[in-house]
């Protein structure tokens, strides 16, 4: 799958072990980092929604459009669809098996919002 981020900051912080660990400690740089390298070697997002460690699931509400994957208790790193257009299937519902590229927005605790 192609990982994009949302902005050039995120982007390097993902890419750089030693500003994950300042940023997010050893255990959610641990994580995060294995989260990434499963994303990217997904085909599709149905791949990641298969294993069950990750629990990928779609937001809702506000958030309504994202999705997001396990770290540790209670963050999760939340990304989106970046294929133009979002696949959808005929119900208006997300098309997992379709989904080749994803944005990552960042690494928050959702039920903070």
């Amino acid at each position: 799958m192609i990982i994009l981020f949302k902005t050039s900051k995120l982007e390097k912080l993902c890419n750089d072990e030693k500003l994950m660990i300042k940023r997010y400690g050893p255990l959610r740089c641990k994580l995060l980092k294995r989260r990434l390298n499963e994303l990217g070697a997904a085909n599709v997002l149905e791949d990641i929604r298969k294993l069950p460690q990750t629990r990928c699931h779609e937001l809702l509400h506000n958030r309504k459009g994202q999705l997001s994957v396990d770290l540790d208790h209670p963050y999760r790193l939340i990304f989106e669809p970046a294929n133009n257009p979002v696949p959808r299937k005929p119900d208006g519902e997300l098309d997992w098996t379709k989904v080749t590229e994803i944005t990552i927005i960042g690494v928050e605790d959702t039920h903070d919002q």
